[in-house]
């Protein structure tokens, strides 16, 4: 058959735009992760971050949030205009806590708690404020209705 040759024209191009940016984008993920895991832990009581001072990619954060399902985390979530994930990106679908985090010690009632905010080109300071906005209150009212964490350290 006959060869795409604008489309393979078109995906070099943009493959050589990508490798270019490369560097710069990393950094800003970078900065919009580590103030989105700040202002989680500032705002929110008894959370912890999954990986924190391990390596990581610079737009992907996962934070469990004990006494909260991950499920209803992510449904209110959706609810308020913000895209999660409970597992890991090769774990979309399933309903059991991510593998990951379970071979990283994390316990399975842990693993259940947990979100994966994935970031991108598109993030920006705007959806990170936004989160912080609307997570807060959400979290505190699924603790509140499933007696789950008060904030109080036992």
């Amino acid at each position: 058959g006959t060869e795409n040759v604008p489309g393979a024209v078109g995906f070099a191009r943009a493959m050589e735009l990508a490798v270019a940016n490369m560097p710069a984008e990393a950094k800003k993920l970078s900065s919009l992760r580590d103030r989105l895991e700040k202002g989680i832990l500032e705002r929110i009581p008894e959370v912890a971050v999954n990986g924190r001072g391990a390596p990581r990619l610079p737009g992907t954060l996962n934070v469990s949030f004990p006494g909260v399902d991950g499920e209803a985390l992510l449904m209110s979530m959706d609810m308020a205009g913000v895209a999660l994930s409970t597992g890991s990106a090769c774990s979309i679908g399933e309903v059991e806590p991510s593998h990951v985090l379970l071979a990283m010690g994390v316990n399975p009632r842990t693993a259940a708690s947990s979100l994966r905010f994935s970031m991108g080109w598109g993030t920006n300071d705007e959806g990170v404020n936004h989160i912080l906005e609307v997570l807060p209150p959400i979290v505190e009212r699924l603790r509140r209705v499933s007696g789950g964490v008060t904030g109080r350290t036992p």
